[in-house]
């Protein structure tokens, strides 16, 4: 059978717990297999606990001299990898069970890319700064596996992603997003006009790296930016709803007036996501606001 590739970025995490789960299941790949994890910048601590990983079998560890960003770090690691079928993870990921791999080398003859799904703790963290990232990831994250199914090229995430490596080689994730967000959008709609077949696996990692609430609005801000990006570049990302909103907003001659709404609830909006409920309508009408800001649908 072809071999495997997993890849790791890091950036400031310790990855050892979860190396040590996945070298316990490569003999599940009926051939052969390596882990490639690349450092993107991190903090000096990051590295010097992470370095002893490249003494393990299998495992190859390097280090970028600067940050270079999500998707530039993951090309890098898709041109260093041996072989054709490749794993993406998160440095975020922890392995739920002992068959994971197991699942996955029986899925791989259904499609050349096959997405496994994420799952969140089933209890709320108990740091109250952590409660919009967990509920943000339950409720759209991980999704069930019908649901995925359904609009398989819109749910695809590049965490927990088995995928083959010629179809990276052609799309290679965009490095002119910088920052956080849609680099694995970008793709799924590639995917999608390109006619690649796609499936969806109950295999989940668990997201286990949550991020305060004042972090992921930054990211999402940015990944709105994103967004109005790749529709000024490419004319990609008609297809979200979000932009199907401003879209009709502008169609109505409603967007200016709405935005002037929203920015005037901006405040309010922004200490409920802050507080101990957040709620995600208030995080979709910020989106929307960021989104009317760009000026994207137009």
């Amino acid at each position: 059978m072809a071999g495997l590739s997993i890849l790791i970025p890091i950036f400031n995490r310790e990855v050892a717990e979860l190396v040590h789960a996945l070298l316990a299941q490569l003999p599940d790949w009926p051939g052969p297999t390596e882990i490639r994890l690349l450092d993107d910048g991190s903090a000096e601590k990051y590295r010097a606990a992470n370095r002893p990983l490249a003494t393990l079998p299998r495992v190859a560890y390097e280090e970028l001299a600067a940050n270079v960003g999500r998707a530039a770090v993951r090309n890098q690691l898709v041109a260093k990898a041996q072989y054709e079928w490749l794993l993406l993870l998160d440095n975020t990921s922890q392995v739920s069970d002992s068959r994971y791999l197991a699942r996955y080398a029986a899925a791989c003859g259904q499609a050349p890319v096959v997405a496994g799904g994420v799952r969140y703790a089933d209890q709320a963290p108990a740091t109250l700064a952590l409660r919009l990232r967990w509920l943000y990831g339950r409720q759209r994250e991980a999704l069930p596996l019908a649901q995925r199914q359904a609009a398989a090229y819109d749910q695809l995430l590049v965490n927990n992603l088995l995928i083959q490596k010629v179809l990276l080689q052609q799309f290679p994730l965009d490095e002119r997003l910088r920052g956080y967000g849609h680099e694995d959008t970008k793709l799924g709609w590639q995917l999608t006009a390109a006619g690649v077949p796609l499936c969806h696996l109950d295999n989940p990692i668990v997201h286990a790296g949550l991020e305060t609430a004042t972090a992921f609005l930054e990211k999402s801000e940015q990944a709105v930016r994103n967004l109005a990006q790749l529709l000024r570049q490419d004319n990609l990302g008609a297809s979200s709803r979000l932009v199907q909103a401003v879209r009709r907003l502008q169609r109505a001659r409603l967007a200016a007036g709405l935005q002037a709404v929203l920015t005037l609830g901006e405040p309010l909006l922004r200490r409920n996501l802050l507080s101990a409920k957040p709620s995600l309508k208030a995080l979709d009408a910020l989106k929307l606001l960021w989104l009317l800001r760009e000026g994207a649908g137009r």
